[in-house]
């Protein structure tokens, strides 16, 4: 049974293993990027601001299907605090206020294009996976 135990013959050194699991390692960013995305219409936000450099609340809320003009303003507002989106205020009367994505926003765009490429050639069920 010990025979399987294979992290028990590798030496390593504590410092490596918190370059992983540590306070400050990579299960802690990936941790916080996930939670910075979590959300019914935070992708659909980001993938529209993607696709159109600049964009008003009432062209989101007519270009994503069922959101609602709370639950987008609530998305926004975390998407801006979390640094991925920038709300653009003009001022004027009535009032005009636009979304974009940050330079953070589009530098993270190639990140979930990625996953969506791993999701197309990743099979739903594991059971379709060759052996």
């Amino acid at each position: 049974m010990n025979e399987a135990i294979t992290h028990l013959k590798v030496p390593i050194e504590r410092e490596e293993r918190d370059v992983c699991i540590g306070p400050d390692g990579s299960v802690a960013h990936v941790t916080r990027v996930l939670r910075m995305i979590s959300g019914r219409w935070k992708l659909p936000i980001l993938f529209r601001l993607f696709a159109e450099p600049s964009m008003r609340t009432l062209q989101l809320l007519r270009d994503i299907p069922n959101v609602s003009q709370q639950m987008l303003t609530q998305h926004l507002r975390e998407l801006e605090n979390d640094g991925l989106v920038v709300r653009r205020d003009f001022g004027e009367q009535p009032p005009r206020v636009e979304y974009g994505l940050t330079d953070s926003g589009r530098r993270f765009m190639p990140v979930l294009m990625s996953v969506r490429e791993f999701s197309r050639l990743h099979p739903e069920n594991v059971d379709e996976i060759p052996s």
